[in-house]
């Protein structure tokens, strides 16, 4: 079964750091990039961040550029958004998309 699941959210004080992961199970990184959206409470689902198929080629927002790095592991099947310099309005729940293939989601809340 075709799916991403995700993990590493969490709460964390303005300025933090965390690092989101997903987990590719099938074969969809053999054929798809891997994106990362965020969707907050009252708004829009937005992209964040992708990788392409071969790793080589990266896409941010630029509302997180400078602060998230989007990058993957093809053995272990994963990808990840390590994301820093946390701010308030980074809170929403995180989802990783390949195809047409979603996560569950993970939270993530910025917040002193």
């Amino acid at each position: 079964q075709v799916q991403l699941v995700e993990s590493g959210g969490g709460s964390v004080q303005p300025g933090g750091s965390l690092r989101l992961s997903c987990a590719v199970s099938g074969f969809i990184l053999n054929y798809y990039g891997i994106g990362w959206f965020r969707q907050a409470p009252g708004k829009e689902r937005e992209g964040v961040a992708a990788i392409s198929v071969s790793g080589g080629s990266t896409y941010y927002a630029n509302s997180v550029k400078g602060r998230f790095t989007i990058s993957r592991d093809a053995a272990k099947k994963m990808v990840y958004l390590q994301m820093t310099s946390l701010r308030p309005e980074d809170t929403a729940t995180y989802y990783c998309n390949g195809g047409s293939t979603w996560g569950r989601g993970t939270q993530v809340t910025v917040s002193s």
